[in-house]
């Protein structure tokens, strides 16, 4: 039960998050990651203080910048089986699965343009 030919679904889909392919032999896999989990994962590592979104194209570029962690993520979790993914074989990734699992989000390619100053938090 080994996932292979993962890739990151950058084609246009409603869902808002990070969206994956994979395959179980001959079998399609799909794993999801939201946008707030994915947000709560980089944040983790930027410690910048202010919450601003990541937006579709960063979460994508992010996902093919660390497909390799978020292949093992999901890997994990998909082995598991039907008891730990009620929507078998969909995968979606929490937060606690990535705390666990104990990866590294590797954002040193990620570009965060300034936000409008209607945009920012008032303290």
């Amino acid at each position: 039960m080994s996932l292979t030919q993962f890739r990151v679904d950058d084609g246009l889909h409603a869902m808002d998050g990070l969206r994956l392919f994979a395959r179980d032999g001959t079998e399609p896999v799909e794993a999801f990651i939201g946008r707030k989990v994915m947000d709560v994962w980089a944040e983790s590592i930027e410690h910048l203080g202010g919450r601003q979104s990541l937006f579709r194209s960063q979460y994508n570029a992010l996902g093919k910048l660390n497909l390799a962690a978020l292949e093992r993520i999901v890997s994990a979790k998909y082995q598991r089986g039907a008891a730990a993914n009620r929507q078998h074989p969909f995968v979606e990734v929490l937060v606690s699965d990535i705390t666990e699992s104990g990866e590294v989000l590797n954002l040193s390619e990620l570009v965060r343009e300034p936000l409008p100053p209607a945009f920012h938090r008032l303290a």
